[in-house]
């Protein structure tokens, strides 16, 4: 009886299901491995993240330092020109060029993170774990092809909106009162126009060219406070085809917007496979990558055989498993992928009425 319920114990435990295992296009990893590799992969993202994060801050802490640094000399000395506000506010208007592009690269990181926040971390706490393919599909391009997720527009307004547009309106005020203050206060309104030239310069230009200066800053600053491409800053939203950054959208911005937001669009793909196996190789592609496929028929000019023509649209990521799938079937096989302007329907943008 002992040795039959050992062996009752033994058969019930060979009977147990296999840990549950990650398919995705061909690789199959259990789900602790996965798991440890998309861990160690977030915190790689965390860690780049956090990086760009302070260098934004150093590059905030010279503007800061050298504009303290510049009025305390400006104010401290009766003699010491007005001009040295002038260049102060374009080396200001420097930090703020290499901040918004620091900020992008910033941004390019943090991308990353919110798609594992969003599409990965939190559809595990949310049982069944069903992460969205679409996750998986721009997290691979990504990596595979990494782009800037804003354009530099929007780095520049956005940081000047934050921090910059504040010194800027010191340094404004500053300027004015050196100008008016030092050595004494004018007379009249022709004498400050006078102290205000620079050089050659006159005042009034000096003048003018400061104000349209401000105002450039202010129509710039107010322009791009819609857009909302920073993942910093917003939570992305995949799958919404309604969403602002989807990439149905494209191209459906006009105007001063359609200069501003960046254009970012999926790149999609379109290959064409000649075999002499055409099931074969449609129904590997269409099991293995979940894609359609049409096929033709066509006559080699050279060779007189016909030869089928398979017709398949898919991505960027998607290449290397479709040459894996055909090459499985039919060696022999040509394999043309080429890029396409568009394409609509059958899992990529929705087609749509225009």
């Amino acid at each position: 009886m002992a040795v039959k319920s050992t062996k009752a114990k033994s058969k019930s435990r060979q009977e147990v299901p296999e840990e549950p295992v990650w398919t995705y296009r061909g690789y199959q990893l259990k789900s602790s491995e996965f798991v440890t590799a998309m861990v160690h992969f977030f915190r790689a993202e965390i860690q780049r993240a956090n990086v760009w994060r302070q260098r934004l801050d150093t590059t905030t802490n010279w503007a800061v330092v050298v504009t303290g640094a510049t009025l305390s000399i400006a104010f401290s000395q009766s003699d010491v020109h007005h001009s040295i506000v002038l260049l102060n506010t374009l080396l200001v208007l420097w930090f703020l060029f290499i901040e918004a592009r620091r900020y992008r690269y910033y941004e390019l990181w943090s991308y990353r993170v919110r798609l594992m926040e969003t599409d990965f971390y939190a559809a595990m706490l949310v049982p069944p774990f069903h992460p969205s393919p679409e996750w998986a599909e721009n997290l691979a391009e990504n990596l595979l092809t990494p782009s800037f997720p804003i354009s530099m527009w929007e780095a520049f307004g956005r940081r000047l909106r934050r921090n910059y547009y504040w010194i800027f309106l010191i340094l404004l005020a500053s300027w004015i009162a050196k100008v008016w203050l030092f050595p004494k206060a004018p007379n009249d309104l022709a004498e400050f126009l006078e102290r205000a030239a620079v050089g050659p310069v006159p005042g009034q230009v000096m003048i003018g060219l400061g104000i349209l200066f401000y105002i450039f800053l202010a129509v710039f600053a107010v322009a791009t406070i819609t857009m909302t491409r920073a993942t910093g800053e917003i939570l992305p939203r995949f799958g919404d085809e309604s969403a602002p950054a989807a990439p149905s959208m494209e191209g459906k911005h006009t105007g001063l917007r359609a200069l501003l937001v960046p254009r970012r669009k999926r790149r999609q793909l379109l290959a064409l496979i000649i075999t002499d196996k055409a099931n074969d190789v449609s129904s590997r592609i269409m099991t293995d990558l979940k894609r359609g496929v049409t096929s033709m028929q066509g006559k080699g000019m050279y060779t007189g055989k016909e030869r089928s023509i398979l017709m398949c649209a898919l991505t960027i990521t998607e290449v290397h498993n479709l040459k894996a799938a055909v090459a499985k079937e039919d060696s022999k096989a040509v394999v043309i992928v080429s890029p396409a302007q568009e394409i609509l329907g059958g899992g990529f943008a929705p087609l749509e009425e225009k």
